[in-house]
Order: structure tokens, then C-alpha cells, then sequence
């Protein structure tokens, strides 16, 4: 091909990235359903086996349909490899357990998922591996946490559920200084609005269960860094621990990748709009969205990220009105997703964050009034008149 895949727009990268078509010319890319690959000769198996040949062995190790989506992804992300896996959880799990050892220190953000929260408090020690949270915004904190055996910082930014952004470039240069990788979980921006590796990150996770596929039907995951990082720390615990992502879901995700740029502008363009009425409205305490001028850490996202997103979060004051709120809605669902294309809100203290003790939740600001709003696809002015109507009630 003449053209460079690299130099291609966004656009032209989701819909075309990655493409490597059968003999038969199909526009879509086909779908892989098979567990094994079959060889020439016991000759051939071997030299397959050594690595002296390329080619795929197991759907474990490797898929023709998952290849192209793992392709594709890294050509959006400006990253030199992806692996895909089963779930998001199942790319934090394998980032971190890939890169630590017994005896290894982890740096981590304070403000966390509640599962990411659970491998890095109750999973990680069962292995000598000890953490030290710090307040993620402020660079200082990580380089004071910073041991002679740290190996790893975990930023998540925006973070869940309250939108803390992390400076990431200068958390970047700390760990690089400290001989630590950085993991960033870049869901809540999207390979559309941030790009962590840029940056200086050296391995990006995605839950692709969120925006990549946007419409609620599968769940993925995925992790993008160095060739060298990718197959040297990653290629064996993934094929020996088996988190491979099937090629039905890798084939789903690609069809949301076709989409993913025009979704997410568009679910920005309506959060925007919902997270300016929801400010304004007297029921509410506090409303914190990533493209208002009015977020705490507004201008590092000035900095690194070129959209909002879509999730809001807000604060209600109590668990009851925040209730209240939820029980109202007629268009928006009550579920604990996002990124999809029907908008969802959910209360993350008793959800998302359930499993954090309620003194590690007050330490990131979740206090039980707090609602977490992921816009989707529908009108704007019925989104509006549902959230008025809800917040009226709360």
C-alpha cells in the first residue's frame, strides 16, 4: 500500500486500520470462529511453535479477526502494539501482574474503580506486593512515594467516579526518574480526547466493554505500549494466564471502532449541555464535568485532553435525594455502564464503589449524595426535560 496508515485522520484510522481481507474481497472483516489453526507438516508446527515462522496456533495465543482489531486500535492510539483481552479488568490485572514481582512497590492514585481498588488492595498484597495511595493530582505526593523498589505507577484520569484529572506528563517524568512504568486507564477520555503514551505513559489499559463498543453488547479489554514492552513483559502471562478476548467480541468491537469518533463527539456535545443545566439547577450542591471551566483540575485538562467526555458527576447531599434523582428518570436507565449510546446514571456508593470502605470513599470525596451520568445518543432536549424533571424531584 502507498499510503501510510500513520498519516491518515482519525476517521480514516477507525474504519479502515488494521484491514487485511481474505481472497474473497469482503468489505467487512471477517470473523475467525475457531479455537485451533492447522499446519503444512510437523515441520511447519514446529518452526510455527519456535517463532521462526509467523502465523496463528491457538485462538489463546492469537486470532486472525482479534489481530485486526488489536491493529486498528494501536494505529488510533499511536502505539506500536496492542493485546487485547476478555475484559478491563482483565487488562489491569495483567498490566500490573505482568510488570510486578514479590518484594515490588506499586504507586498508585487514591481515586480508583472499586475493582481496580480490590487487585491493587486485597489481590496484590497475597503476593509481597505493597502499595502506597497519593492524592494523584499533586506530583509532589508521587515523587515522596516514591521506594528503591518501586516498579509501577497507576493513574486513572479522569478517574472514576468524580473526574480527577492527573497530570499525567509530570507523573510520567517522576517515574521514569524512580526506573518505574507508568499504566494509565484512559477509559473515561477515550482514545478520542487523550493520548497517555504522548505523554509519556508506558502502557495505556482500556475497558472496551465502554465507548469502543457503545452499545451495550460485549464486554473487552485492552492494553497498548512498546513492541519490546508488549512482547517481552506481556506475551507470555497472556498466553499462559488466558484472558484472550473471543473473535465474536473482537468483531463487535471493531464494528464500535467504525463509530467511536462520532458517538463520543456526539455524546460530548450533549453532555456539555446536560452538565451546564445540571450546575445551574438548585438541587444540586456540585457538578463536576471535564469540559466546564469550573473542574478543579481544569486547566491540566487544557493541557492533555481536547473534549469533555461524557460522564458528569454531581452531588445531590444525601443518599436519599441522590435516590430520588435515579427513581425519577423515565428516558435515562439506572445501570452502572457508560459509554453507551442510551445515557445511564447510577448512586457509586452503593454501585461502582460499593466494595471501598466508606473511609476510603470519603477520602476521594464520595460522600453518599453523588450521581455519576453517562450521556448517550438521544435528543438533547428530551435528556434535558428528564434530568429537570428528575433533579425537580429529588
Amino acid at each position: 500500500m502507498a499510503e501510510d496508515p500513520n498519516h491518515w485522520d482519525v476517521e480514516t484510522r477507525l474504519v479502515r486500520g488494521g484491514m487485511a481481507r481474505t481472497p474473497y474481497g469482503e468489505m467487512s472483516e471477517p470473523l475467525f470462529l475457531n479455537q485451533s489453526f492447522a499446519y503444512e507438516s510437523a515441520a511447519a508446527a514446529d518452526r510455527r511453535f519456535s517463532g521462526e515462522e509467523p502465523g496463528f496456533i491457538y485462538q489463546r495465543f492469537g486470532n486472525p479477526t482479534t489481530q485486526v482489531f488489536e491493529d486498528r486500535l494501536a494505529l488510533l492510539e499511536g502505539a506500536e502494539a496492542c493485546r487485547a483481552t476478555a475484559s478491563g479488568m482483565a487488562a489491569v490485572h495483567a498490566a500490573l501482574l505482568g510488570l510486578l514481582r514479590a518484594g515490588d512497590h506499586l504507586v498508585a492514585g487514591r481515586a480508583l474503580f472499586g475493582s481496580c481498588k480490590w487487585i491493587v488492595s486485597e489481590l496484590l498484597p497475597r503476593y509481597g506486593i505493597e502499595t502506597t495511595y497519593v492524592d494523584a493530582v499533586d506530583p509532589a505526593a508521587w515523587r515522596e512515594a516514591v521506594r528503591p523498589n518501586t516498579k509501577v505507577f497507576l493513574v486513572e484520569s479522569p478517574a472514576n467516579p468524580l473526574l480527577e484529572i492527573t497530570p499525567i506528563g509530570a507523573v510520567a517524568e517522576i517515574a521514569k526518574a524512580a526506573g518505574a512504568k507508568l499504566v494509565v486507564d484512559n477509559v473515561f477520555a477515550t482514545p478520542i480526547y487523550q493520548k497517555p503514551l504522548a505523554l509519556g505513559a508506558d502502557v495505556v489499559v482500556y475497558s472496551a466493554t465502554k465507548h469502543i463498543d457503545g452499545q451495550g453488547r460485549v464486554l473487552g479489554g485492552a492494553m497498548l505500549g512498546s513492541a519490546e514492552l508488549m512482547n517481552e513483559t506481556y506475551k507470555d502471562f497472556l498466553r499462559h494466564t488466558g484472558p484472550a478476548l473471543s473473535p465474536f467480541n473482537s468483531w463487535v468491537l471493531l464494528k464500535g471502532l467504525e463509530t467511536l469518533e462520532l458517538r463520543v463527539t456526539r455524546q460530548t456535545e450533549n453532555a456539555g449541555k446536560i452538565a451546564d443545566l445540571i450546575a445551574e439547577h438548585s438541587k444540586v450542591k456540585r457538578t463536576i464535568y471535564c469540559g466546564r471551566p469550573d473542574h478543579p483540575q481544569a486547566a491540566i485538562i487544557a493541557n492533555q485532553m481536547t473534549g469533555g467526555g461524557n460522564v458528569i458527576a454531581f452531588d445531590l447531599g444525601s443518599r436519599e435525594a441522590a435516590w430520588r434523582f435515579l427513581d425519577a428518570l423515565e428516558i435515562v436507565d439506572i445501570s452502572n455502564n457508560l459509554g453507551d449510546a442510551k445515557s445511564m446514571a447510577t448512586h457509586p456508593s452503593t454501585t461502582t464503589h460499593r466494595s471501598m470502605t466508606e473511609e476510603d470513599r470519603e477520602a476521594i470525596g464520595l460522600t453518599q449524595g453523588w450521581v455519576r451520568i453517562s450521556v448517550g445518543l438521544e435528543g438533547p432536549r428530551d435528556l434535558a426535560r428528564d434530568v429537570s424533571r428528575a433533579l425537580d424531584k429529588a
